[in-house]
């Protein structure tokens, strides 16, 4: 009896020990968790206590969700973690194009690609967030240009809109500037990409443009025909002049001496053979070269 007593003792403070040791565990275990959760805690709240803005950025701070009206600028800043949060938005120059289509005053369906340049007045973020958001390009960029593509094309028929580009996009630049730089939104350029006209209309233009070719290649034909006889006129008129100048310089001595001079050419060449006679047309005959003649007229 005694023997069990004693082993039950022995047995008693075997299980105490190891309760003591199971419940040791349980507390490191236990200390280890809330350490682990204290430090992700402390982790969260000193990275989410600082936060940088990038170059060309704004800040915008909300504390539970309402926005602060001073931007914060490029750098380091603090804010409370768990309440407070920061969206960026950007102030350098930004790119928004699209594809409009309006009608001309010839009621022709025109598609405009258009492209504008812009960018936030930095100060003026907070306010662009808290009445428009972040999509701003699209709550109101966009129906701004559509629309003011719509009158700036409706002042011009189609084929002026070609021609006419510069005031088109003149006439749309200011506008712009007009309705948006009072929303915190400066335009800087625009620029009218493209105009594309339906197939038919297109297709008149061709015609067009090949007609007044043609009219002009004619119009061309013509000067140049006039021109030619206005030459030939002229150059006709200049030899009847000189022929009847030399018509009243024509003198019996003229003659004569013209005379002289053929059949002088003619000794020149005379290989030694008799000269050949002529008819003097009044039944007579005379040698073909008159030397009396030429003697009498060298004296």
């Amino acid at each position: 009896m005694k023997m069990m007593k004693g082993g039950m003792k022995n047995m008693g403070i075997k299980y105490e020990d190891e309760y003591d040791e199971t419940e040791k565990q349980k507390r490191v275990i236990i200390k280890v968790i809330l350490w682990g959760i204290f430090g992700v805690v402390l982790i969260i709240l000193i990275f989410g206590t600082f936060y940088t803005i990038p170059a060309g950025y704004r800040g915008v701070l909300l504390t539970f969700g309402a926005p602060s009206m001073d931007a914060k600028g490029e750098g380091l800043h603090v804010k409370i973690p768990l309440v407070q949060q920061v969206i960026k938005m950007e102030v350098r120059t930004q790119k928004y194009q699209s594809d409009l289509t309006a009608a001309s005053r010839d009621l022709q369906d025109v598609k405009t690609t258009i492209a504008i340049n812009y960018h936030l007045i930095p100060s003026e973020v907070p306010k662009i967030y808290q009445s428009v958001g972040y999509d701003y390009s699209e709550r109101l960029i966009q129906p701004l240009e559509s629309e003011t593509n719509k009158q700036a094309t409706a002042l011009y028929e189609a084929q002026e809109l070609i021609q006419m580009r510069d005031k088109v996009r003149t006439t749309m630049v200011d506008s712009l500037k007009e309705k948006l730089e009072p929303r915190g939104i400066i335009i800087e350029e625009v620029s009218i990409v493209n105009f594309e006209f339906s197939k038919a209309f297109t297709d008149s233009i061709e015609l067009k443009m090949v007609a007044q070719q043609l009219k002009l290649k004619a119009d061309n034909d013509l000067l140049r025909i006039k021109v030619e006889a206005d030459q030939k006129v002229v150059s006709a008129t200049a030899e009847a002049e000189a022929l009847r100048l030399q018509k009243q310089q024509i003198s019996p001595d003229l003659i004569k001496l013209r005379q002289i001079e053929v059949q002088k050419a003619f000794i020149d060449k005379w290989e030694g053979k008799l000269p050949l006679v002529y008819s003097s047309g009044n039944g007579g005959l005379n040698p073909f070269i008159d030397i009396s003649s030429m003697m009498n007229y060298t004296n």
